[in-house]
């Protein structure tokens, strides 16, 4: 799965924004002003730090060799997700929507409302 493709799947998303808190070299995806994915588009090759349940974030990385612990994030709820072909898939966009989802449930009610959530 290619860059560009993570990208759009962050952005189609209710409410998703790209914003660059950290500088112009790292995209950012918030909801609700949250974050729930950061890339360096020059990066090579290309990854995606992403939020995960604890447990699970564990599991995928003992499973998957492109999954790793969040890099320069809280290891224990993110992961940075190699986007050169050893993740399938298929799971990287469901990791992209895992992301979304728990940055939204942690969200107030009253801004989750305002997402149709």
């Amino acid at each position: 799965m290619e860059l560009p493709d993570v990208i759009e799947q962050c952005l189609s998303f209710p409410g998703a924004e790209e914003t660059q808190p950290f500088g112009p070299e790292a995209l950012v995806y918030k909801v609700g002003g949250k974050m729930f994915a950061v890339t360096v588009p020059e990066d090579f090759p290309a990854s995606i730090n992403l939020k995960c349940d604890p447990q699970r974030a564990i599991e995928l990385r003992d499973e998957h060799q492109g999954i790793k612990p969040g890099w320069h994030m809280n290891k224990k709820h993110w992961n940075t997700v190699m986007l050169d072909g050893t993740v399938p898939p298929r799971l990287v966009r469901e990791l992209v929507k895992h992301s979304y989802e728990l940055v939204v449930a942690a969200l107030p009610k009253k801004v989750r409302e305002g997402l149709g959530k």
